[in-house]
């Protein structure tokens, strides 16, 4: 199994300001001295070196004035989505937000009026809800399919549902977070054509579209047919380089009259980038960047292995099969347990941080969310201390 000394190096973010491990005790009461983080969803490696290098370029500059033509990083981003994902994008389609729980906000407030639902896959990314909520929206809920190995669409089902609801917008998570699914062709074509039928604005967050495993293909809902005059999707370099804390993501409409209502809001509420998330995508959006990201998920699939091989050893519980991103999405429902119990056994007797899966949304209660994109030591010593945990199933 590939081992990497860029990703074996065990870093202590403790004390650093670091939400996953500074946040686990007062959050989970996971202790900080013996606990593992396992839940926010950022990696424990550095990011490639030419983002590094981006980042003390300016430092030893030491101007940090407002950032000024900004084509050398558009131009970055249409090369990335050209040569990765065959994506040809207009680089005036680009807007840059805070990150992308602030695109998603934003299309939330640009695209739907008070009261008006949104629709949820779920279980599926928690932000999401949050800020629907947050926005004076309603949430729907529709429940992916779940065989006990693999989630589908279920077009039938939420076509019904539809029925009784009054929905503008729908949110994709593709790949998947926290099944790591990657949508096939076929099913991605399903949700547009779902979109049209029931007219709603089809928002594609696709952060995690460079995280994917061997034998899977992320396909670009901009690459169906039929959409773009309903289509927004959203990128970022942050998950992909492990650069979250930089806050930038990219909004990115074709259609220009979608565009032009993002473009008033964006206006109206004075957005502007941070000079350092735009200086590190355009580093990171580049040959030696695509290098990293190879060898990263060279890495990552050697500790996927390792995590669902030890995982599924213990009777009872189970790893959905990952496709895509570095969230193990692990179901409890065989032990029999109730979720207090199973939780409980992770967080005090492991002491493991982990997400909780009731915050996904329906279909989450039975499960808990695993960030396995740290050095492949704490991976093996996670699987050993869950062993231990649920030693008496086995």
């Amino acid at each position: 199994m590939t081992t990497d000394p860029r990703f074996d190096q065990i870093i202590d973010r403790r004390g650093t300001h670091c939400m996953k491990w500074d946040g686990m005790e007062p959050i989970y009461g996971v202790p900080a001295d013996d606990g593992l983080a396992m839940w926010v969803a950022d990696m424990d490696f550095r990011p490639p070196q030419c983002v590094l290098d981006a980042v003390q370029g300016q430092v030893d500059h030491g101007v940090m004035g407002y950032f000024g033509d900004d084509s050398r990083y558009r131009a970055a981003i249409c090369w990335w989505m050209k040569e990765r994902h065959g994506w040809t994008v207009d680089p005036a389609a680009i807007f840059t937000t805070h990150g992308l729980v602030n695109g998603t906000a934003m299309c939330v407030d640009t695209y739907t009026g008070p009261d008006d639902g949104v629709v949820l896959f779920t279980p599926v990314y928690h932000a999401f809800a949050k800020v629907i909520r947050g926005n004076g929206r309603r949430v729907v809920e529709c429940e992916l399919a779940f065989d006990g190995t693999n989630y589908t669409p279920d077009f039938d089902t939420w076509d019904a549902q539809m029925a009784e609801v009054d929905a503008k917008m729908m949110i994709l998570c593709s790949p998947h977070n926290p099944n790591g699914r990657v949508w096939t062709r076929s099913e991605l074509e399903g949700f547009a054509a779902f979109a049209r039928r029931h007219d709603l604005i089809l928002v594609s967050d696709e952060i995690h579209h460079d995280l994917v495993y061997p034998g899977n293909t992320h396909i670009p809902m901009s690459a169906i047919d039929g959409i773009e005059d309903r289509l927004i999707m959203m990128t970022a370099t942050t998950k992909t380089f492990n650069i979250a804390g930089s806050h930038s993501g990219n909004v990115i409409i074709h259609d220009e009259h979608l565009r032009a209502r993002f473009a008033a809001r964006m206006l109206a509420l004075g957005l502007s980038p941070n000079s350092f998330g735009l200086f590190m995508a355009t580093a990171a959006y580049s040959p030696e960047g695509a290098a990293w990201v190879d060898d990263l998920m060279t890495y990552l699939d050697g500790n996927r292995r390792v995590f669902d091989e030890g995982i599924n050893a213990i009777p009872g519980l189970r790893s959905v099969p990952l496709q895509a991103t570095y969230l193990s999405w692990v179901s409890f429902e065989g032990t029999g347990m109730e979720r207090a119990e199973f939780t409980r056994r992770v967080e005090q007797s492991a002491k493991i941080a982990v997400n909780h899966g009731p915050t996904f949304g329906k279909g989450g209660d039975a499960f808990l969310r695993f960030n396995i994109a740290t050095p492949r030591a704490r991976v093996e010593d996670a699987v050993e201390r869950m062993q231990a945990a649920f030693s008496d199933l086995q």
